[in-house]
């Protein structure tokens, strides 16, 4: 069984950076993927990147070129650093699994995961 714990969520100013960090424990397959999604209140759960095990990663364009997903596979850690926060990048972000992920992995929809964390917040103001 798969746990994950995010931390590092806190309250910042516009052009500010946070590092989200997400914890994993439990067995993770050789070939997996990780991934962060973020929901506001309102809104449905958004993909905002991924990662797998070669460490090639993907972006939402909505935060490309700000963030950067990362991971320490000796420390079972992922990582998320945010960049330029803006105010739209309020929400609650959340670290997930897809550990193993399926034959055809659709890395932007919230189903193909099957392990998450509870998330933290992330407030940005203006």
């Amino acid at each position: 069984q798969v746990q994950l714990v995010e931390s590092g969520g806190g309250s910042v100013q516009a052009g500010g950076s946070l590092r989200l960090s997400c914890s994993a424990s439990g067995v993770i397959y050789s070939t997996h993927y990780m991934g962060w999604f973020r929901q506001a209140p309102g809104k449905e759960r958004e993909w905002v990147a991924r990662i797998n095990r070669d460490d090639t990663t993907r972006y939402a364009d909505s935060v490309k070129g700000r963030f950067t997903i990362s991971q320490d596979n000796v420390k079972n850690t992922l990582y998320l650093q945010m960049n330029n926060l803006k105010p739209e990048d309020t929400a609650m972000y959340y670290c997930a699994a897809s550990s193993p992920p399926p034959s055809f992995f659709r890395w932007w929809l919230p189903t193909d995961y099957n392990y998450w964390g509870r998330g933290t917040q992330v407030t940005v103001s203006s």
